[in-house]
């Protein structure tokens, strides 16, 4: 019994040592890391006083401290920065729905500022900005070296003034201005419409207002149409979409499937992560879905893409997504300040991160670029005469008054069908699939 005691003793001892001779290194390593970490706090001082003190201007020491912080934000990653008091109170304006400026989504890329996406019926759109062009100037001054914060500012202005944005674009050889006057963009995020037998549900961006607008609208086009029965299935448009808020994202991919996961947050430490999953009820009753998509899909309208798709509860159609995965969180800072802080990636039911490779669309569809008036005219085939345009031709007897309405009726919906290829060939095609599918259901 003695000679097992001393045993366990000794065990005792030994791994009392061996634990001294662990940490020991460890505690060292941490306060060289600490002290380091002061004498760099100690260098950023000196660096201060000395530009206040020497720099051939006087300088303003709030405006150096908030470029310091916004300069140690954005060098983390393009998502990451600084927001001033009138900067965070815009923001929070915003996710209200209303703001001031041209309208587009931006992000940072080689120095330059890149556009995410136009939004729908903004300055930006109408003069013909899109998702992809790059601004090179704003009024004939370079933004490369700036940052993406300077660089919006220098595009904000008053309402009614006018900007010139200079843009390079995939495609074309040269760079070309573009004027914009600037406005008051009201965003509805939410736009619904019925084509042919398809609800159309035109998601702008995820504001407040976003799930809210989504329900109601497609509440009102059934109950237009007579009923769930009457559509053939509903089209969710994500293009140009950048997103937005992270839970209107989830109640908008929650009001198409009855369970499951539909996103995933994971942060720099395990317990920093979630998971949200979907509550019963669908508001289509089961109806086939088609999203679209395109490079200015972005963000949540990536997470809503990306859960339907994993679902197998939509068909997704267009080009690959913008491919924004991961999540920011806005901190509020005294003085009314905030900082946006990138704090997780996010990832879709199947577990898949869409970071820098957005969401590969089920069926690739390009959208044609509108081609010169003068080459329209001279494709456009020539109008056929039919039977019935004959003089004399004979009627036909074997329908009745009734049946020969809807034939009408049919045939002008596909002729709608056809015009709407003319005007936008990825929506034609995501109302055709579902066509498609309705043709194949069974008649009980």
């Amino acid at each position: 019994m003695k000679k097992f005691a001393m045993a366990a003793v000794g065990g005792t001892l030994a791994g009392i040592i061996a634990t001294t001779q662990v940490v020991g290194p460890l505690l060292a390593q941490e306060t060289a890391k600490s002290s380091n970490v002061y004498e760099q706090l100690d260098l950023f001082g000196d660096i201060f006083e000395r530009i206040r003190a020497q720099y051939v201007e006087e300088v303003e020491a709030g405006e150096l401290i908030e470029a310091a912080i916004d300069g140690m934000l954005t060098s983390l990653d393009p998502h990451s920065s600084y927001l001033s008091p009138d900067d965070a109170a815009a923001m929070r304006v915003q996710t209200r729905g209303e703001f001031g400026g041209l309208g587009i989504e931006v992000t940072q890329e080689e120095g330059f500022v890149k556009v995410v996406s136009p939004i729908d019926g903004t300055p930006a759109d109408e003069a013909g900005v899109e998702a992809g062009d790059f601004i090179t100037h704003v009024n004939g001054d370079s933004v490369l070296g700036l940052t993406l914060d300077e660089a919006v500012e220098m595009m904000r202005g008053p309402v009614g003034s006018e900007i010139l944005i200079t843009i390079v674009r995939e495609g074309e050889t040269e760079p070309f201005d573009v004027s914009i006057i600037r406005d008051t963009i009201k965003l509805t995020a939410v736009r619904t419409r019925t084509q042919g037998d398809t609800v159309v549900l035109r998601v702008t961006t995820f504001n407040d207002q976003t799930y809210t607008n989504l329900e109601a609208g497609l509440k009102d086009q059934i109950e237009d149409a007579g009923g769930i029965d009457k559509i053939n299935g509903i089209v969710v448009d994500l293009r140009n979409n950048p997103g937005g808020l992270l839970t209107q994202a989830i109640r908008v991919s929650d009001a198409f499937l009855n369970e499951g996961e539909i996103v995933s947050t994971r942060g720099r430490e395990l317990q920093d992560g979630d998971r949200y999953n979907a509550t019963e009820g669908d508001l289509a009753e089961g109806k086939p879905i088609v999203v679209l998509i395109n490079g200015g899909s972005a963000s949540a309208s990536e997470i809503v893409a990306g859960a339907l798709q994993d679902h197998r509860r939509a068909i997704v159609v267009g080009t690959k997504s913008f491919g924004k995965g991961s999540v920011q969180t806005v901190m509020p800072l005294r003085g009314e300040g905030a900082m946006r802080l990138t704090t997780a990636r996010y990832y879709t039911p199947s577990g898949r991160s869409i970071q820098a490779l957005g969401v590969s669309p089920d069926i690739v569809v390009e959208q044609p670029r509108n081609r010169p008036e003068a080459e329209e005219d001279e494709d456009t085939p020539r109008s056929l005469r039919s039977e019935a345009d004959l003089r004399g031709s004979l009627n036909n007897d074997s329908l009745s008054e009734d049946e020969i309405k809807q034939i009408e009726a049919d045939r002008a919906k596909a002729e709608a069908a056809a015009a709407l290829r003319e005007e936008d060939y990825q929506l034609a095609y995501a109302i055709d699939i579902l066509k498609g599918l309705n043709a194949l259901v069974p008649v009980e």
